[in-house]
Protein backbone atom coordinates (compact mmCIF):
# COMPACT_ATOMS: atom_id res chain seq x y z
CA UNK A 1 0.00 0.00 0.00
CA UNK A 2 2.86 2.38 0.78
CA UNK A 3 3.89 2.41 -2.89
CA UNK A 4 0.85 4.64 -3.48
CA UNK A 5 2.61 7.44 -1.58
CA UNK A 6 5.29 7.56 -4.28
CA UNK A 7 2.94 7.65 -7.28
CA UNK A 8 2.34 10.98 -9.06
CA UNK A 9 -1.10 12.44 -8.41
CA UNK A 10 -2.07 12.17 -12.08
CA UNK A 11 -1.32 8.42 -12.06
CA UNK A 12 -3.37 7.89 -8.91
CA UNK A 13 -6.32 9.69 -10.48
CA UNK A 14 -6.01 7.73 -13.73
CA UNK A 15 -5.93 4.39 -11.87
CA UNK A 16 -8.22 4.92 -8.88
CA UNK A 17 -10.43 7.76 -10.13
CA UNK A 18 -13.18 8.95 -7.82
CA UNK A 19 -11.82 7.07 -4.80
CA UNK A 20 -8.64 9.17 -4.80
CA UNK A 21 -10.69 12.37 -4.82
CA UNK A 22 -12.92 11.27 -1.94
CA UNK A 23 -10.08 9.90 0.20
CA UNK A 24 -7.60 12.78 -0.23
CA UNK A 25 -10.27 15.47 0.24
CA UNK A 26 -11.51 13.58 3.30
CA UNK A 27 -8.04 13.34 4.84
CA UNK A 28 -7.45 17.06 4.32
CA UNK A 29 -10.82 17.82 5.91
CA UNK A 30 -9.89 15.80 9.00
CA UNK A 31 -6.91 18.12 9.40
CA UNK A 32 -4.06 16.26 7.71
CA UNK A 33 -1.67 18.25 5.47
CA UNK A 34 -2.59 16.62 2.14
CA UNK A 35 -3.55 18.37 -1.16
CA UNK A 36 -7.33 17.95 -1.15
CA UNK A 37 -8.28 20.86 -3.38
CA UNK A 38 -5.36 20.16 -5.71
CA UNK A 39 -6.64 16.61 -6.13
CA UNK A 40 -10.14 17.87 -6.96
CA UNK A 41 -8.73 20.32 -9.52
CA UNK A 42 -6.47 17.67 -11.07
CA UNK A 43 -9.32 15.14 -11.31
CA UNK A 44 -11.67 17.71 -12.85
CA UNK A 45 -9.05 18.75 -15.43
CA UNK A 46 -8.44 15.05 -16.16
CA UNK A 47 -12.19 14.60 -16.67
CA UNK A 48 -12.28 17.60 -19.00
CA UNK A 49 -9.30 16.56 -21.11
CA UNK A 50 -9.86 12.78 -21.32
CA UNK A 51 -13.58 12.35 -20.53
CA UNK A 52 -12.67 9.11 -18.73
CA UNK A 53 -14.23 10.45 -15.54
CA UNK A 54 -17.63 12.08 -15.22
CA UNK A 55 -17.47 15.56 -13.72
CA UNK A 56 -20.70 15.02 -11.77
CA UNK A 57 -19.17 12.01 -10.00
CA UNK A 58 -15.89 13.88 -9.40
CA UNK A 59 -17.87 16.65 -7.70
CA UNK A 60 -19.93 14.12 -5.74
CA UNK A 61 -16.78 12.32 -4.58
CA UNK A 62 -15.18 15.59 -3.41
CA UNK A 63 -18.33 16.75 -1.60
CA UNK A 64 -18.74 13.35 0.08
CA UNK A 65 -15.11 13.26 1.19
CA UNK A 66 -15.36 16.83 2.48
CA UNK A 67 -18.47 16.16 4.57
CA UNK A 68 -17.27 12.84 6.00
CA UNK A 69 -13.79 14.17 6.75
CA UNK A 70 -15.12 17.35 8.32
CA UNK A 71 -17.45 15.40 10.60
CA UNK A 72 -14.60 13.17 11.74
CA UNK A 73 -12.54 16.32 12.38
CA UNK A 74 -15.45 17.88 14.26
CA UNK A 75 -15.71 14.97 16.68
CA UNK A 76 -11.94 14.80 17.14
CA UNK A 77 -11.98 18.49 18.03
CA UNK A 78 -14.97 18.02 20.32
CA UNK A 79 -13.39 15.12 22.20
CA UNK A 80 -9.73 16.20 22.23
CA UNK A 81 -10.32 19.97 22.20
CA UNK A 82 -7.66 22.64 22.46
CA UNK A 83 -5.01 20.45 24.15
CA UNK A 84 -4.67 18.61 20.83
CA UNK A 85 -4.51 21.86 18.84
CA UNK A 86 -2.00 23.42 21.23
CA UNK A 87 0.19 20.32 21.07
CA UNK A 88 0.30 20.04 17.29
CA UNK A 89 -0.80 23.45 15.98
CA UNK A 90 2.70 24.92 15.76
CA UNK A 91 3.61 22.36 13.11
CA UNK A 92 1.10 24.12 10.85
CA UNK A 93 2.03 27.66 11.89
CA UNK A 94 -0.75 27.92 14.47
CA UNK A 95 0.65 29.41 17.64
CA UNK A 96 -1.66 29.97 20.62
CA UNK A 97 -2.54 33.51 19.53
CA UNK A 98 -3.71 32.20 16.14
CA UNK A 99 -5.80 29.52 17.82
CA UNK A 100 -7.32 32.13 20.10
CA UNK A 101 -8.18 34.21 17.04
CA UNK A 102 -9.89 31.14 15.60
CA UNK A 103 -11.93 30.74 18.79
CA UNK A 104 -12.83 34.43 18.78
CA UNK A 105 -14.00 34.31 15.16
CA UNK A 106 -15.92 31.08 15.72
CA UNK A 107 -17.80 32.56 18.67
CA UNK A 108 -18.85 35.48 16.49
CA UNK A 109 -19.28 33.83 13.10
CA UNK A 110 -19.43 30.07 13.66
CA UNK A 111 -21.65 29.10 10.72
CA UNK A 112 -19.97 31.47 8.29
CA UNK A 113 -16.54 30.17 9.33
CA UNK A 114 -17.62 26.61 8.53
CA UNK A 115 -19.15 27.54 5.17
CA UNK A 116 -16.54 29.98 3.86
CA UNK A 117 -13.65 28.13 5.52
CA UNK A 118 -14.07 25.48 2.83
CA UNK A 119 -12.70 28.04 0.33
CA UNK A 120 -9.62 29.06 2.40
CA UNK A 121 -6.64 26.69 2.43
CA UNK A 122 -5.70 26.75 6.12
CA UNK A 123 -9.31 26.88 7.32
CA UNK A 124 -10.30 24.03 5.02
CA UNK A 125 -8.08 21.73 7.09
CA UNK A 126 -8.89 23.22 10.51
CA UNK A 127 -12.45 24.59 10.49
CA UNK A 128 -14.02 21.30 11.58
CA UNK A 129 -11.50 20.80 14.40
CA UNK A 130 -12.12 24.36 15.60
CA UNK A 131 -15.89 23.91 15.38
CA UNK A 132 -15.72 20.81 17.56
CA UNK A 133 -13.25 22.32 20.03
CA UNK A 134 -15.52 25.36 20.39
CA UNK A 135 -18.59 23.16 21.05
CA UNK A 136 -20.52 24.37 18.02
CA UNK A 137 -23.86 22.47 18.00
CA UNK A 138 -23.51 19.53 15.63
CA UNK A 139 -26.79 20.25 13.82
CA UNK A 140 -25.68 23.76 12.89
CA UNK A 141 -22.21 22.55 11.97
CA UNK A 142 -23.60 19.79 9.75
CA UNK A 143 -25.94 22.13 7.85
CA UNK A 144 -23.23 24.71 7.10
CA UNK A 145 -20.71 21.94 6.42
CA UNK A 146 -22.86 20.18 3.82
CA UNK A 147 -23.72 23.48 2.13
CA UNK A 148 -20.08 24.58 2.04
CA UNK A 149 -18.83 21.20 0.83
CA UNK A 150 -21.34 20.98 -2.02
CA UNK A 151 -20.85 24.58 -3.18
CA UNK A 152 -17.05 24.32 -2.96
CA UNK A 153 -16.87 21.02 -4.84
CA UNK A 154 -19.25 22.29 -7.52
CA UNK A 155 -17.54 25.63 -8.13
CA UNK A 156 -13.98 24.32 -8.02
CA UNK A 157 -14.81 21.14 -9.91
CA UNK A 158 -16.77 22.82 -12.70
CA UNK A 159 -14.18 25.58 -13.05
CA UNK A 160 -11.34 23.08 -13.42
CA UNK A 161 -13.42 20.89 -15.75
CA UNK A 162 -14.06 23.81 -18.09
CA UNK A 163 -10.33 24.56 -17.97
CA UNK A 164 -9.56 20.98 -18.92
CA UNK A 165 -12.16 20.93 -21.68
CA UNK A 166 -10.92 24.20 -23.17
CA UNK A 167 -7.25 24.08 -22.28
CA UNK A 168 -6.07 25.48 -25.61
CA UNK A 169 -8.31 28.54 -25.41
CA UNK A 170 -7.32 29.05 -21.80
CA UNK A 171 -3.65 29.20 -22.72
CA UNK A 172 -4.38 32.22 -24.92
CA UNK A 173 -5.02 35.84 -23.88
CA UNK A 174 -8.03 34.94 -21.72
CA UNK A 175 -5.90 32.51 -19.75
CA UNK A 176 -3.25 35.12 -19.06
CA UNK A 177 -5.94 37.58 -17.96
CA UNK A 178 -7.38 35.06 -15.52
CA UNK A 179 -3.90 34.25 -14.23
CA UNK A 180 -3.16 37.93 -13.58
CA UNK A 181 -6.52 38.41 -11.83
CA UNK A 182 -5.90 35.36 -9.65
CA UNK A 183 -2.48 36.74 -8.74
CA UNK A 184 -3.97 40.12 -7.83
CA UNK A 185 -6.60 38.43 -5.66
CA UNK A 186 -3.92 36.40 -3.87
CA UNK A 187 -1.75 39.46 -3.21
CA UNK A 188 -4.82 41.41 -2.08
CA UNK A 189 -5.69 38.73 0.47
CA UNK A 190 -2.11 38.70 1.78
CA UNK A 191 -2.05 42.50 2.10
CA UNK A 192 -5.41 42.49 3.91
CA UNK A 193 -4.12 39.96 6.43
CA UNK A 194 -0.87 41.86 6.97
CA UNK A 195 -2.77 45.08 7.63
CA UNK A 196 -5.45 43.66 9.90
CA UNK A 197 -3.75 40.70 11.60
CA UNK A 198 -2.47 42.70 14.59
CA UNK A 199 -5.87 44.31 15.20
CA UNK A 200 -7.72 40.99 14.95
CA UNK A 201 -5.26 39.30 17.30
CA UNK A 202 -5.61 42.17 19.79
CA UNK A 203 -9.42 42.00 19.58
CA UNK A 204 -9.27 38.27 20.28
CA UNK A 205 -7.01 38.79 23.32
CA UNK A 206 -9.33 41.46 24.74
CA UNK A 207 -12.39 39.28 24.25
CA UNK A 208 -10.70 36.10 25.56
CA UNK A 209 -7.95 37.17 27.99
CA UNK A 210 -5.57 34.67 29.53
CA UNK A 211 -4.57 31.17 28.45
CA UNK A 212 -6.56 29.48 25.72
CA UNK A 213 -9.51 27.55 27.18
CA UNK A 214 -12.69 25.83 25.94
CA UNK A 215 -15.32 28.23 24.67
CA UNK A 216 -17.53 29.73 27.38
CA UNK A 217 -20.46 30.02 25.03
CA UNK A 218 -21.47 28.24 21.88
CA UNK A 219 -20.72 29.59 18.41
CA UNK A 220 -23.68 30.74 16.39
Amino acid sequence: MFHLLHMPLADLIAIYGYWVVAVVVGLESIGLPVPGETTLVAAAIYAGTTHRLGIALVIAAAATGAVIGDNIGYWIGREAGYPLLLRHGRRMGLAEDRLKLGQYLFLRHGGKMVFFGRFVAILRALAALLAGANRMPWGSFFAFNVAGGVVWATLVGLGAYVLGDRIHQFLGPVGWTMLVLAGIAGVGGWVFWRRHAARLLADAERALPGPLAPARRRPR
